[in-house]
């Protein structure tokens, strides 16, 4: 045999094994990580965010809808919601799996069936369907019905675009995840949140506030389990301002700037303060909700972007609040209302905005806010003016923001001009909020 014939069936047979060895380095590669390929498919970059963008309009109404929940609480649906629709994608954005690593005790996922053909805006409709059936459950009929109809409209849409197999496929797995989140959320503590609690007395301590006097909300909200593991570590603040009711101490001078600020408020002070309100209306995690949304249709965001935002966003509230309302009734400090009033002297003192019925220190909007727009702009960057439609519906006037650090800024300064935080509560809970946000995207707390 020549040398020309041995160099042609080597070169025919090195041709022949190229494939093998590709197919079979895949397969161990899908072994190994439970990752899928889609073989005939897109990748969940390809979609756009039409189908998240759906239901957190419905998501927002539902949160608008919703009777007898904390205006905090409305975190965790929100969170939880995020996750099933991140987890849902996860087959198709394998570096995704370093998130799902930080999941505080997250079990029971569904594993991706190998090399399926995953029709990904069916696994975020399946999801998020299951979601907020299970989120909601004493929503109203006319809000169960707009959620069985959501999901049965996008699913009949995407048979223009995928098998009736793909969906049945797609649907399944979505619904599994939210199944697992949904059971993983029902076991963080919530439900001990308004165990019996003992108020306690002294000077400079909360008190039942004017003019219902109600029960202190949720006072074992902070002993509820973070979504990130360590996401509130390193968050604990300072104590506060040293009480006292000589009127040349820096605790009466604190509380006097939130009456002399109440004297003059302008027109646009006044707005404000209702604007960031959120109740009634779509709750202070609903109001971010919303403000995400318009974040991700300015961008024309893709699913899996989308996803991850809904999810980070939401978990840095959420955990941010845990964070808060530890450090609320640890401290448990006098409102405003109550000092002004018996303090001061001016009895008929009203804030501009009902105060919340749980301690002063510190503010939970600004841990909220602090949180949530510290991780849409590490996510989005600086996107240009951003305006916010949010209660539009409410006939109250859009306001226009140069970043989302600015709209956090504005959203803690609101509630001095509501009249139920001192400016040092506001400062800490902007920071505790944004630490959280730092502590979720630290790598340092991947496993």
């Amino acid at each position: 045999m020549t040398s020309t014939s041995l160099e042609m069936k080597r070169q025919t047979f090195a041709k022949l094994l190229l494939p093998v060895l590709l197919f079979l380095q895949l397969l161990v590669a899908c072994n190994k990580s439970e990752e899928v390929v889609n073989i005939n498919g897109h990748q969940p970059f390809t979609y756009s965010a039409d189908v998240i963008d759906k239901w957190m309009t419905l998501q927002i109404r539902l949160m608008r809808n919703a009777t007898g929940i904390a205006n905090h609480a409305f975190s965790r649906p929100y969170a939880y919601s995020g996750v099933a629709a991140l987890e849902s994608l996860r087959p198709g954005v394998p570096g995704y799996a370093k998130w799902t690593s930080k999941w505080n005790g997250l079990s029971g996922l569904p594993a991706a069936a190998h090399v399926k053909d995953y029709y990904y805006p069916a696994n975020v409709n399946a999801a998020l369907a299951a979601m907020n059936r299970a989120m909601f459950p004493n929503a109203s009929s006319n809000d169960k019905q707009a959620i069985d109809s959501l999901e049965t409209i996008l699913q009949q849409s995407f048979l223009t675009a995928a098998t009736a197999d793909q969906i049945a496929v797609s649907s399944s797995y979505g619904k599994a995840v939210a199944a697992a989140v949904f059971n993983w959320a029902e076991t963080d503590g919530y439900k001990n949140a308004n165990s019996p609690y003992t108020i306690p007395t002294g000077d400079g301590k909360w008190k039942p506030t004017f003019p219902a006097y109600a029960n202190p909300a949720t006072p074992h909200w902070g002993s509820n389990r973070p979504i990130v593991s360590n996401s509130t570590m390193n968050t604990q603040i300072e104590a506060p301002i040293s009480y006292s009711t000589d009127p040349n101490s820096a605790f009466y001078q604190m509380v006097k700037h939130v009456y002399t600020t109440s004297q003059s408020l302008t027109d646009d002070q006044k707005a404000m303060a209702m604007f960031w309100r959120d109740v009634p209306g779509v709750s202070s995690p609903g109001h971010w909700l919303s403000i995400l949304q318009q974040a991700i249709r300015m961008n024309n965001t893709s699913l899996d972007k989308a996803a991850l935002a809904y999810a980070l966003s939401g978990i840095a509230g959420n955990d941010a609040l845990i964070a808060c309302f530890k450090v609320k009734y640890q401290y448990s400090l006098v409102r405003p209302i109550t000092y002004i009033r018996e303090v001061m002297g001016h009895t008929n003192w009203a804030s501009h905005l009902g105060t919340p019925a749980h301690p002063e220190y510190c503010s939970a909007h600004s841990s909220l806010s602090g949180a949530i727009a510290e991780v849409l702009e590490r996510l989005f960057g600086r996107i240009g003016n951003i305006t916010d439609h949010t209660y539009d519906y409410l006939g109250m006037a859009p306001r226009q923001y140069e970043s989302f650090t600015a709209i956090g800024a504005e959203a803690s300064l609101s509630r001095i001009y509501g009249g139920i935080h001192y400016q040092p509560s506001l400062d800490a809970g902007l920071w505790q909020g944004r630490k959280v946000a730092e502590n979720i995207f630290d790598r340092s707390n991947d496993r």
